[in-house]
């Protein structure tokens, strides 16, 4: 019977021999910015002969497509993604308090993490944002007290809706804000330097991977260094 990391290998052998001419990218996690959409225009304009498809998936079908060569690479914000999978480091970015105009905690310039645990909280569904989830889950650990969840959102959009109508105070990137700025929302940075939530590259792990897929792996980190 194979090995996890051995079922992978084969798996990629599989993708390398019949989808040369494709990338099939999985994201999970909402890690989708206007980074990554610049990312793929520049692709598609220096290689239009190459297809890419997008998906967007939970981490756990994302890891499940990886694994089976489903997908040819994934998007992420979640590393701890056992064997057989490689996870890189793409982006970093800083973590940043959302609340409505005249919330008490805009007296800070920067605000304290335990500040937060007498304040409810719009969070993400962790069905659904799986690794951002934990991420956040890190964060708040040191927190006395149980964080008081009021509302869990499958999107930004719903979250920047329901914080802007009161409901709480929400996560979310300063990258991710900067193209969603809203007048019923404002933006803090968290008084903690380990704030940050950090977007991984996933693929296969293998030294045997399509050119095509190699030459991506390679524009992405001369883009990421930008």
């Amino acid at each position: 019977m194979f090995t996890v990391l051995e079922q992978a290998r084969e798996n990629v052998k599989a993708v390398a021999a019949g989808s040369q001419g494709s990338l099939r990218i999985a994201v999970s996690d909402g890690a989708i910015d206007p980074r990554l959409s610049a990312f793929l225009a520049h692709c598609r304009e220096e290689e239009p002969e190459i297809e890419i498809r997008l998906s967007e998936v939970p981490l756990a079908e994302q890891v499940r497509g990886l694994r089976s060569g489903d997908f040819t690479i994934g998007f992420a914000h979640a590393a701890d993604v056992g064997e057989g999978i490689v996870a890189e480091t793409i982006w970093q970015d800083p973590l940043v308090v959302a609340m409505p105009p005249r919330h008490p905690l805009l007296s800070h310039k920067k605000i304290p993490l335990h500040e937060l645990a007498c304040h409810p909280l719009v969070l993400c569904n962790p069905q659904v944002c799986e690794g951002y989830c934990r991420e956040l889950a890190r964060l708040l650990r040191p927190l006395e007290r149980e964080p008081n969840v009021a509302e869990q959102v499958s999107s930004l959009d719903m979250m920047l809706t329901l914080v802007g109508a009161g409901y709480g105070v929400g996560f979310t990137t300063a990258a991710r804000i900067a193209v969603s700025q809203r007048p019923d929302v404002v933006v803090r940075p968290l008084a903690v330097d380990s704030a940050v939530i950090t977007t991984y590259l996933l693929r296969p792990d293998s030294d045997d991977l399509p050119e095509a897929l190699e030459r991506f792996i390679v524009r992405l980190r001369e883009h990421s260094g930008d």
